[in-house]
């Protein structure tokens, strides 16, 4: 297990190894690499540089910026990566943290982001271990994006993290709607269970690389649930990936049991 130290950025090599990693993260010709010149200014003003550091060398990073939403101060973060080969040892759920604290000091009461919701481990992280809530649906959020990563599409889930939360349990339980039914968005509108499923792939990048075809199918059904049950009044309760694999959203009516 790495253990890095954490801290803000503060030097030139600081952020010039950021954009290093922004570039090995999203592609060499990504378009929104945040220069060197703005990240700096960010840590000056009240946004977030910080990063997981193994001696000299830059792991993971975290950025955002700080700002007003209906009058009250919050923080959008806006990137996270983690070097490829430092992957699946908690370095980004260590960064939001250390975000978070760094942030509970200077007032804010909320944080934002977004994240893809076919990519499972990105789900897992945010609803199960950071516990955020989901607050909408974006379809094609960044629609200019030119990342490789972005070739199925930008739909978006907005999520908040409230600083008064308590930390989640890493169990994804959701035992008591086990029998909850998979849902394709297809269905008809008396249908209205307690709770229904959206399920996603394992691995959208890989399927992705096999089939270009298939990972935009997948992009498809997906929008086309979340737009039909959050419609219909539903919201996201969670995540979950089964012994077999198979992972999907929880969604539940309000006041259902």
């Amino acid at each position: 297990m790495l253990s890095p130290s954490l801290r803000l950025l503060d030097s030139e090599a600081d952020y010039a190894a950021c954009v290093r990693l922004q570039r090995l993260t999203w592609g060499a010709g990504f378009g929104e690499v945040v220069p060197a010149s703005v990240l700096k200014i960010t840590n000056r003003v009240g946004g977030i540089v910080a990063g997981a550091f193994a001696d000299a060398d830059l792991l993971g990073f975290v950025y955002g910026i700080t700002g007003l939403q209906r009058g009250r101060l919050v923080h959008w973060s806006h990137m996270l990566a983690v070097r490829p080969e430092a992957r699946d040892h908690g370095i980004g759920l260590r960064l939001k943290h250390f975000q978070r604290e760094v942030l509970r000091g200077r007032g804010v009461g909320e944080i934002l982001w977004s994240f893809d919701p076919l990519v499972a481990r990105n789900a897992h992280l945010n609803l199960v271990r950071l516990g955020v809530r989901v607050e909408e649906y974006v379809p094609d959020m960044y629609p200019a994006s030119n990342s490789e990563l972005h070739g199925f599409g930008t739909d978006r889930l907005v999520v908040a993290w409230e600083m008064g939360d308590a930390a989640p349990s890493d169990t994804g339980s959701t035992h008591a709607v086990a029998g909850a039914p998979f849902v394709s968005g297809d269905e008809p509108a008396d249908l209205a269970p307690p709770a229904v499923r959206i399920e996603i792939p394992p691995d959208i990048e890989a399927v992705a690389a096999r089939s270009l075809e298939d990972a935009l199918a997948w992009r498809a059904a997906s929008r086309r649930a979340f737009a039909d049950w959050l419609g219909r009044g539903y919201a996201v309760a969670g995540f979950q990936r089964d012994g077999a694999g198979r992972c999907s959203y929880l969604l539940t009516r309000p006041g259902a049991r």
